[in-house]
């Protein structure tokens, strides 16, 4: 399994899977160029343990089935394999049960010494249990609950548990499983937990269908060894996290969703896995720690999505606000595709290493910094992104302004930045630009400028336009460019939206611009720009194109003020006007 540091030694181990060390510091070499990461879900699960589900786990003889009553304060049954003693029924053999009715006060018990699985139907349910777990499976192979269709099952515990023995590993969730535990079926099942977890397996949990609903004091949903959820409609509220696995074992601490729809509102991380953090489908909606305005703790963590190894997402719908990071990784992130609405308090997509965004639409509306991480490389994707100081990132984490090998790559996506007090594109190291359309709408005061890197600016393909500051900061694309640039700073400044219009001596439009920001420097880079080419800029007038974030195509200028005119002599041509 890959996990927690990833070492980038040369172009030949950046791509794919087998790259890898655990508990060392990352040394990282900054590249000319880096190649794709492909890595899937699929192909990370190859690194972690596999799950206990099988599809023989959800078929039985229905003729087999023993059925337990609750009556209140009495329990009755109609087969073997069950004991009974007041309040409390102990599922003591494998088999196939079926719980129905309701107890005021008492619990289901499983403890079984054989292999085999014990399934138990809930069949409108409904249990309370003031002293301890409702359900609590102390030993069993392998425990499926099942959720008949058209059934609504309810278990609630009471704030304090007594225990037998408290030096043994005993319940701490409302629905509590020593060993393996899936879920299965349409039904619905709902938990109040006032105690600590909603539910809770020491080993691994599946749900693989399902309507559960949880409010928990504590963790919501918890699989020791792993969580993985293959469809189903999860909500829960908690005062801790809300999804979590947390086994440290290297195989093992991982959160798997495959499909399902999952809402969760935490007071702490709404999903938090101690290793992988697998999506590869489902829609996900996320409040955590309050949400992007409230204020946390120096040493809490309200993260949206959080992987302390890697994180890899293929496909979902996302929707996160976040008082800390909206989806977060340790090590590496790899974004395949998804639709994705991010607003959090600190970054809204963070990793410490390598942050890769091959394809996906991800709106971040609401950031301190909007993407941060090492090397943050851009091969797709349609990127939007609003941020109080730098929408693009890549650092090491030191707020001192120096060079530290880190890099943004950018080779492919159409991204649109608007920092209006922060940096567009930051980097502690290098930019490479080799493709792509980059939209920036910088910030209009001192010091802050559309792009800020410590290394060199190299561009060789792609589109990139942005307005800024006319900060003594500012900087151009470097000359060790091979695509043409032009950094046109002004002595006055421009109110927002007035249009930034380049044609060529034959009146061919190059570009143009509306900045949402008051500007007084523009940064162009494009392959239209032709060495020894004359052109004009002109400022002002109106345009009937189609305005695509700022950026205008087609239809005519007009109206505007030539501001200068230049002559493409070198790579980056500097103008000030």
């Amino acid at each position: 399994m890959r996990r927690f540091i990833v070492l980038f030694i040369s172009i030949a181990v950046v791509s794919g899977i087998s790259a890898c060390s655990t508990g060392t510091e990352p040394t990282r070499t900054y590249l000319d160029d880096i190649e794709q990461d492909n890595s899937t879900v699929s192909d990370l699960m190859a690194e972690n343990c596999a799950s206990h589900d099988e599809p023989e786990d959800y078929t039985w003889d229905a003729g087999s089935v023993v059925n337990i009553t609750l009556n209140g304060s009495s329990i009755s049954v109609d087969g073997p394999g069950v004991t009974v003693d007041g309040s409390k029924a102990t599922i003591t053999a494998s088999g196939n049960y079926s719980a129905s009715g309701a107890l005021t006060d008492g619990q289901i018990t499983i403890d079984t010494d054989d292999d085999g699985i014990v399934r138990l139907i809930l069949n409108n349910a409904d249990i309370t249990c003031s002293t301890s777990a409702p359900i609590n499976i102390a030993g069993a192979e392998k425990t499926i609950i099942i959720l008949p269709e058209d059934t609504g099952s309810h278990l609630a515990d009471g704030d304090t548990y007594i225990f037998d023995d408290p030096e043994d590993d005993e319940p701490n969730a409302a629905l509590f499983s020593k060993d393996d535990l899936s879920f299965y079926g349409s039904g619905s099942l709902t938990i109040d937990a006032n105690y600590n977890d909603g539910i809770t397996s020491k080993d691994g949990l599946v749900i693989n269908s399902g309507i559960i609903t949880v409010d928990a004091l504590d963790d919501g949903i918890r699989g020791k060894d792993y969580l993985v959820v293959k469809d189903g409609s999860i909500i829960i509220t908690s005062g801790g996290d809300a999804l979590k696995s947390d086994d440290d074992d290297e195989d093992k601490g991982y959160i798997l969703i495959e499909h399902g729809v999952i809402d969760l509102t935490s007071s702490d991380d709404g999903i938090d896995a101690e290793s992988d953090l697998l999506v590869s489908g489902g829609t996900i909606t996320i409040l955590a720690g309050g949400g992007s305005d409230a204020v946390i703790g120096e040493d809490d963590s309200a993260k949206g999505i959080k992987g302390n190894a890697y994180v890899v997402i293929d496909d979902c719908i996302i929707s996160v606000d976040s008082a800390d990071d909206a989806i977060h990784s340790n090590t590496d992130m790899i974004i395949n595709g998804g639709d994705f609405t991010l607003a959090s308090g600190d970054d809204a997509i963070h990793a410490d290493n390598t942050l890769s965004i091959n394809d996906g639409n991800i709106s971040i509306t609401r950031s301190f910094e909007g993407i941060e991480g090492y090397f943050i490389v851009f091969y797709g994707g349609n990127i939007s992104v609003i941020s109080s100081d730098d929408c693009v990132n890549s650092t090491a984490g030191a707020r001192a302004e120096l060079d530290n090998g880190c890099c943004t790559y950018i080779y492919g996506g159409y991204i649109v930045l608007n920092a209006s007090v922060g940096d567009g594109i930051d980097s502690n190291g290098n930019i490479v630009m080799k493709g792509g359309t980059v939209i920036i709408h910088g910030p209009s005061n001192d010091p802050e400028v559309m792009f800020d890197y410590d290394g060199t600016f190299d561009i060789s393909g792609g589109l990139i336009v942005g307005s800024g500051s006319s900060s003594h900061m500012t900087q151009a694309p470097s000359p060790v460019s091979t695509q043409n640039s032009v950094m046109m700073t002004f002595t006055l400044a421009n109110s927002a939206s007035t249009i930034f219009h380049i044609d060529d001596s034959d009146g061919n439009e190059i570009a143009t611009f509306e900045p949402l920001h008051r500007y007084q420097s523009i940064g162009f880079s494009s392959p239209d720009l032709e060495t020894g080419k004359t052109y004009r800029v002109y400022l002002g007038g109106v345009s009937t194109g189609l305005n695509n974030d700022g950026l205008i195509t087609g239809g005519s200028y007009s109206g505007g003020s030539l501001s200068t005119t230049f002559t493409i002599s070198e790579v980056v041509t500097p103008i000030e006007k």
